[in-house]
């Protein structure tokens, strides 16, 4: 991996998490005043809203971490090990977790009329959308695999063939 791709994918990564945070010290807290407003009968979806809210931007940041972890594998030329795949399996269940989350919030948001049809509709398709993105995750995870006991295939054939000579 080029030294300016990683510092460049290094750079979105803390602008990213960067703005995770200040989504959950300015954003959440917004949002909690804003949910102040709500109606007797929607009042109760204002601390599950702000769990699912701050739970969501948790995920994203785990994701974030894990990638920063595999870039550094990458750049270090160990990511084909068996070490990365701590790393992938905690991105592959953090993309679940999301879409759990966005489920969820379409769950929460479905009674009543808090919000129109269509968006708990849109919240659905969102949640099969980042439930996809864990798929892909997965098979990426698969071609690791292989390529890591490849690895280690030609590692013990190159070492049998030191053996020889």
């Amino acid at each position: 991996m080029g030294r300016l791709t990683v510092l460049a994918l290094r750079a979105v990564i803390v602008m990213l998490l960067a703005g995770s945070l200040g989504v959950q010290t300015v954003m959440v807290p917004l949002l909690a005043s804003d949910l102040e407003g709500l109606d007797a009968e929607y009042g109760y979806l204002r601390a599950p809203l702000l769990l699912v809210v701050v739970l969501f931007v948790v995920t994203a940041q785990t994701v974030l971490v894990c990638v920063w972890r595999l870039v550094t594998m990458a750049r270090l030329g160990t990511v084909f090990s068996h070490a990365a795949f701590r790393y992938v399996h905690i991105v592959i269940g953090a993309f679940v977790a999301a879409a759990l989350l966005v489920f969820t919030l379409g769950a929460l948001l479905a009674p009543g009329e808090a919000v129109a049809p269509g968006i708990v509709l849109l919240l659905g398709g969102a949640g099969l959308a980042v439930l996809g993105i864990a798929l892909v995750v997965l098979v990426l995870r698969m071609l690791l695999a292989q390529a890591v006991a490849r690895d280690v295939e030609a590692s013990r054939m190159q070492a049998e063939l030191a053996e020889v000579i």
